[in-house]
């Protein structure tokens, strides 16, 4: 059986990704993609962090900047991962930048549950 905060984190991290996607696609023809790619995941932090904190893991251990610090920390680890995996299928696989950018969430996705399961809002 799936646990409410496995089901919550997957919600919560589904509507992030679609976020980071929109943002990415609303602004790749007006900037180089990596960089539409890093403001989509500013933009998609924030609706990551708060919906991970009061949905994902409302019953975590520590404070609010306690897990905001982390959770930075967690993020930008996923989105290292994320641009090294989505330059390489973008630029040395010459794949089209909306595919490249969903296999990169989908990768940096499981380092980031980890992560954040058990060190950013360690329960």
């Amino acid at each position: 059986m799936v646990s409410a905060s496995t089901l919550w984190f997957l919600a919560v991290g589904g509507t992030a990704a679609l976020t980071h996607m929109g943002v990415f696609a609303l602004t790749q023809h007006a900037m180089w993609p990596e960089l539409a790619n890093a403001l989509g995941f500013v933009i998609a932090f924030f609706v990551s962090f708060t919906g991970h904190r009061r949905l994902s893991f409302q019953d975590a251990g520590t404070s609010i900047a306690t897990s905001f610090q982390r959770f930075s920390v967690t993020a930008l680890a996923g989105f290292a991962s994320n641009e090294v995996v989505f330059v390489l299928l973008l630029r040395g696989l010459n794949m089209p930048a909306l595919l490249a950018l969903l296999i990169a969430l989908v990768f940096a996705a499981g380092q980031t549950f980890v992560l954040s399961r058990f060190w950013a809002f360690r329960r």
